[in-house]
């Protein structure tokens, strides 16, 4: 067997069984304990497992503070990754952005650029198109009022995104394994996502450095559905490989 290919089962098997010592994966994959260490050394970097004395574990799904925490929590990060999202649009785009503190920091850059037209299920952010957007059209998805995070969410939602397509599906995710995908720790939040990729051309995720290597609770899509990662910094080098092997472009 590759080490490639082993690899991943050992990423696998631990996904599914929780937890594991080196010498159980030795004699499961008939190896050495020595290279059953190196393989769980670098899916530890990147950011598929975690690595303990003795063994692996599986990784703890990452969970998100409340809306108000978060909007005061990276805000360099967000505003880096804002700047980058105002760079890849054009005037007359239009685009899905989805409720989070990192798409709101968006909102208020991109209201710069000319002529979008913009559909949301956030009320902070229509609000903020609104009072600041160059000549912008925003719709506001109607839906079921969830006020924790100001947001529309539900079957009427996901039905209006249906009668749309962008450019560009903007989103912004709890966690991001490459291993994985994009995913979410609110499950109402992850199918809007889901429905706003599904009428989008291009899918653009919105994660800074904390989220990069963690898993959630929900996915919202698989790594190849992923156009374009905009985020603070570059990625581990493991991580970003990984990426690019499944045809994420990363800025």
């Amino acid at each position: 067997m590759k080490a490639k290919d082993r690899r991943g089962l050992i990423a696998g098997v631990i996904r599914d069984s929780g937890q594991l010592t080196v010498e159980e994966l030795a004699r499961r994959f008939s190896v050495s304990p020595e290279t059953i260490r190196r393989d769980l050394s670098l899916l530890a970097e990147q950011g598929v497992l975690q690595k303990i004395h003795g063994g692996a574990k599986r990784l703890r799904l990452h969970q998100e503070g409340s809306f108000d925490e978060r909007l005061a929590t990276n805000a360099a990060a967000k505003s880096e990754i804002a700047r980058k999202l105002a760079g890849l649009l054009q005037p007359g785009d239009t685009i899905f952005l989805d409720t989070g503190s990192t798409t709101l920091a968006c909102a208020e850059e991109i209201a710069f650029v000319a002529d979008l037209t913009v559909i949301t299920n956030s009320v902070a952010i229509a609000r903020a198109l609104g009072y600041r957007a160059r000549g912008a059209r925003v719709f506001l998805l109607g839906g079921e009022y969830s006020p924790s995070n100001a947001q529309t969410v539900g079957p009427l939602v996901i039905r209006q995104l249906g009668a749309f397509q962008a450019d560009y599906a903007v989103l912004t995710v709890t966690a991001l394994d490459p291993a994985v995908g994009a995913m979410d720790s609110n499950i109402d939040e992850a199918q809007v996502a889901r429905a706003m990729i599904d009428a989008a051309r291009q899918v653009v995720v919105l994660a800074d450095q904390s989220k990069l290597g963690k898993t959630a609770g929900f996915r919202v899509c698989r790594t190849g559905e992923i156009d374009m990662l905009l985020t603070d910094q570059p990625p581990a080098p493991p991580i970003t490989r990984a990426l690019e092997d499944a045809g994420v472009v990363v800025r």
